[in-house]
């Protein structure tokens, strides 16, 4: 009897652990799709937790959306930080850049939306400079291989995200597709020596209107 009451305490401790990442996964997916307006019921409901279990782990509101964005921030961290990691610093700093655009294909708008509606929840601006001082190393190491044009900044990378999150299609699996591809493009483009390689495939942006695919040049449909 005293094994099985010892076991209880862990058990409890596991089962709570697994509720709040199930909170956390579900309201991380529901404030991109929905909007921070989202019931803490609906929530509760994706968790397959009821909404006591989520005010237990989360007594407000402000308190899940700080931390799912955290959550999502560390993300981020940890994809700069495994490309520093990495041993070939060019084969680290693609798979930074890679990362890095699709958690920007799966953020939607979410960290936007939190800064704007919780701008005194988080320290935001200590956030982003850590990320920023991480991001600049990983650029000076890499280029120090001379595997990257040298004229390369800091600015460029940021650039290069900010123009990923302005990739629009209706389902978030095509957004995804279309940031990977994109992500390929720009590291290309970013050699020294650019060498083509295989791209992910393209994702169907095209769908309103019939566009031939040609070998040469490519024509616009005409107006009538």
């Amino acid at each position: 009897m005293r094994g099985v009451t010892a076991r209880l305490p862990h058990k409890q401790r596991s089962d709570a652990r697994d509720n709040r990442d199930r909170i956390l996964d579900a309201a991380r997916a529901v404030f991109v799709t929905d909007g921070l307006d989202v019931p803490i019921r609906e929530i509760a409901r994706r968790a397959e937790v009821g909404p006591a279990t989520v005010y237990r782990h989360f007594p407000t509101k402000v308190m899940l959306v700080a931390e799912a964005f955290t959550e999502q921030v560390l993300a981020w961290r940890a994809a700069i930080d495994e490309g520093l990691a990495d041993p070939d610093s060019w084969h680290g700093f693609r798979l930074a850049v890679e990362k890095l655009c699709e958690l920007q294909a799966r953020d939607s708008g979410f960290a936007a939306a939190v800064k704007s509606t919780f701008p005194h929840a988080l320290d935001f601006a200590a956030m982003r400079a850590s990320s920023l001082t991480s991001a600049a190393e990983l650029i000076d190491r890499v280029k120090d291989t001379g595997r990257l044009r040298p004229d390369i900044v800091l600015d460029d990378l940021i650039l290069m995200i900010m123009a990923g999150n302005g990739i629009h299609v209706s389902t978030l699996e095509a957004r995804v597709a279309a940031c990977r591809r994109f992500a390929a493009l720009m590291i290309q483009a970013l050699q020294t020596s650019p060498v083509p390689s295989p791209l992910p495939p393209a994702p169907r942006l095209t769908s309103a209107v019939s566009v031939p695919r040609r070998n040469g040049p490519a024509e616009w449909p005409r107006e009538h």
